[in-house]
């Protein structure tokens, strides 16, 4: 039961502007988009090619992060932030695989996630979906869901998945972050992730590109992200890196194929050049 202050009122679904939750999802091989979504990303595409890399990497660091949160660091709660369409291997069935007892709560402000997210849960008591944006702590944190599955008393693993680059520095995602560190108890865990860029030139073009389209964003550099994340956290090793090498398995569940119009782009990440999803984990000791 959802308690009446909990109600989300009902949200006009955009089909006029891209919605990043559905541009993400497309190239992971998810059907729920539209054409405004596929426009977008083909025309993102050439100018970043290692976007369609960089979605697909940062999916299959999921599973490795929530398996290792649940295997090696003994979580049985997360809370994932920002957390998009639902597709193979979400969290809560990544995190029951290995520890059958684990909660989720997923949050997400795009009405399209929330009402797939809900049909895909419905009857699972130990998994909840709430409507809420993320940079709205007091919302998420005081939401009748999070209070049922969460005790902020035990460990907790906060997840923000490939949304960090959707918190620009008007956002103080630094403040967004640690409030959440502050609050959690001793042995939760971090993971984070975000688009990083060494080029300004090109980082400067994709912000304007991604805000030109209604989408907030901002690239940062490898050391901006660990000004973000680092104080007060001890990462886990290997630390803060290229998504593609933190804990590499050739023998994790592959990915649905990539769309056959985003195909041409598959491997651009591995050309040495300058843009790519960074993160990592860290722990609150």
């Amino acid at each position: 039961m959802v308690a009446a202050e909990d109600r989300e009122p009902p949200v006009e679904i955009r089909h006029d502007i891209p919605a990043s939750a559905r541009v993400y999802g497309w190239a992971l091989g998810s059907k729920d988009n539209y054409q405004v979504d596929r426009d977008f990303a083909l025309k993102t595409a050439p100018a970043f090619p290692e976007s369609i890399d960089i979605c697909r990497q940062n999916r299959l660091f999921l599973y490795r992060a929530v398996r290792y949160l649940a295997t090696e660091a003994g979580i049985r709660q997360f809370l994932d932030m920002g957390c998009g369409l639902p597709t193979d291997n979400n969290v809560h069935q990544v995190a029951q695989r290995f520890a059958p007892d684990a909660r989720v709560v997923y949050v997400d402000i795009d009405p399209i996630v929330l009402a797939y997210g809900r049909a895909l849960l419905a009857g699972d008591g130990s998994t909840a979906i709430i409507h809420a944006d993320f940079r709205d702590l007091d919302a998420v944190l005081n939401h009748s869901e999070v209070e049922r599955l969460i005790d902020f008393d035990e460990p907790l693993a906060v997840l923000f998945l490939s949304v960090g680059h959707h918190l620009t520095d008007t956002d103080d995602p630094r403040g967004i972050v640690h409030t959440i560190v502050d609050r959690v108890a001793s042995g939760s865990h971090l993971a984070f992730s975000q688009v990083v860029c060494s080029d300004p030139d090109r980082a400067a073009e994709l912000n304007a590109r991604m805000n030109g389209a209604g989408i907030p964003w901002q690239n940062r550099t490898r050391e901006e992200v660990g000004a973000l994340l680092l104080d007060g956290l001890e990462p886990v090793e290997p630390g803060l890196v290229n998504l593609l090498h933190w804990r590499p398995d050739p023998d994790q569940p592959p990915l649905p194929p990539v769309p056959e119009e985003l195909s041409q782009f598959v491997g651009a990440s591995k050309m040495g050049r300058d843009v790519c999803e960074y993160g990592g984990i860290l722990r609150k000791p």
